[in-house]
């Protein structure tokens, strides 16, 4: 997947992510106001929930970017290997300009923190929606 149709993914699970986020807040703190200080057991265990998610979601979040962040250096690792060997045994005749190198480790760098991001992104914005959708549909 190109750079650019990672960065339009990531901004449509951000945009998607700023609309579901106040929706289910606001239905959430009505419904903690309205449970007042003595809550039904239905209440109770919707904020149960609501705690528990966080928790699984920062998780989830957590260790995917972990995963990823780990291929990406050693994706990168690889690849400066490979451009290292390149230029040692046979680029001395035709060596690699200082800006393509460059461009090259930017362009890899780049793909691999927004794949990063995105696996990070995805728990919270999977958990968010899903939240937003049940929340309202249920009218709570």
């Amino acid at each position: 997947m190109s750079s650019s149709s990672k960065q339009l993914r990531l901004s449509r699970r951000s945009s998607e992510l700023a609309q579901a986020v106040p929706q289910v807040m606001a239905r959430r703190v009505g419904r903690m106001m309205q449970a007042g200080p003595v809550p039904s057991m239905e209440d109770q265990q919707e904020f149960i929930r609501m705690g528990m998610e966080k928790l699984e979601a920062f998780g989830e979040a957590w260790w995917a970017m972990v995963l990823q962040g780990s291929q990406v250096q050693q994706q990168f690792a690889l690849w400066w290997m490979q451009t290292w060997w390149k230029v040692a045994l046979g680029g001395w005749m035709h060596p690699p300009t200082l800006s393509s190198l460059s461009n090259g480790a930017s362009r890899n760098l780049m793909n691999g923190w927004l794949d990063v991001t995105l696996c990070g992104v995805a728990p919270v914005h999977r958990r968010a929606v899903a939240n937003a959708r049940r929340l309202n549909g249920a009218g709570a």
